[in-house]
């Protein structure tokens, strides 16, 4: 005997009405966060193209698994921005003693101007663009899953949707974060500051490796080191290693990472080069 399927459709409009809205706090001064995990995995496309290639990713007992659609892709690097934007805000609410809640309203504008960016109506378009890839690319991953079998499936943005007054006024969005994402953000031991300058990196890998570097380089005086292809298993790239191998030279040479030096050391005997990295202490900073 068949049974009628639950109404799928219905769940986001009941998981709206269970979550107390949380409006987003002013922004001007909040230092940036990001979330670990984010950091120290593969989430992301690093090509500004729209990548439809999945991301896989196996080490030990995590598993991870990203797909986008056909029509948006997977969500970037860049559109990662809006998530550092939003545990920003979860982690200033909760440092003041304010209730957030993973139902956020905000105006544009003000998530545009904390990562950076313009506030025309192409940076707005653009900003639309980056909330659609979030919310229709899938994550599976076994992070945080204590047996390391089962998988945690979700979207960035489990949904999203503009506000307006009764005479079409726009009032800001309002997005829902998943709960894997917020209760990592509400971990305070998930959580690190970042350099405002990251917004202010242009290239993919560039941004991939800064947040890997913070995350792994904390602030150890000697810092820490990475081979080259172990670096391009964890980026989830789809460049050649070759490719991937000549951006980190040509970032050893820029040293564009805010708050670290990188080199490389070369090991003949195995055929192996390794990054390192290492905080530069403020007073060598320019």
């Amino acid at each position: 005997m068949s049974h009628p399927l639950p109404p799928v459709r219905q769940r986001p409009v009941q998981q709206r009405e269970q979550l107390e809205l949380f409006r987003a706090l002013p922004g001007e001064d909040m230092a940036p966060r990001d979330a670990q995990d984010l950091m120290a995995y593969p989430f992301f496309s690093l090509a500004k193209s729209r990548r439809v290639a999945p991301i896989d990713f196996r080490s030990g007992n995590i598993t991870i698994r990203v797909e986008g659609t056909i029509d948006h892709g997977i969500a970037t690097i860049w559109d990662a921005d809006i998530l550092i934007w939003a545990v920003s805000q979860i982690v200033q609410a909760r440092d003041a003693g304010l209730h957030s809640s993973r139902l956020m309203q905000v105006r544009p504008y003000e998530i545009l101007r904390f990562i950076g960016r313009g506030t025309s109506l192409r940076d707005y378009q653009r900003l639309k663009a980056a909330l659609d890839r979030l919310q229709s690319t899938t994550v599976a991953t076994s992070i945080r899953e204590t047996t390391g079998r089962r998988l945690h499936r979700f979207s960035w943005i489990n949904e999203w949707k503009e506000l307006a007054d009764a005479s079409g006024k726009p009032l800001g969005i309002e997005l829902i974060l998943p709960d894997w994402f917020y209760a990592g953000v509400m971990d305070a031991a998930l959580v690190l500051t970042i350099d405002p300058a990251y917004f202010r990196l242009t290239g993919g890998i560039e941004r991939w490796l800064y947040r890997l570097v913070r995350k792994h380089g904390g602030r150890q005086e000697y810092g820490w080191q990475f081979d080259f292809r172990h670096l391009y298993r964890k980026s989830g790239s789809v460049a050649r290693f070759y490719d991937f191998a000549a951006d980190l030279r040509t970032l050893v040479n820029k040293q564009s990472l805010p708050g670290y030096e990188l080199g490389i050391v070369c090991i003949p005997k195995d055929n192996m080069e390794l990054l390192t990295f290492r905080p530069v202490p403020p007073t060598a900073r320019g």
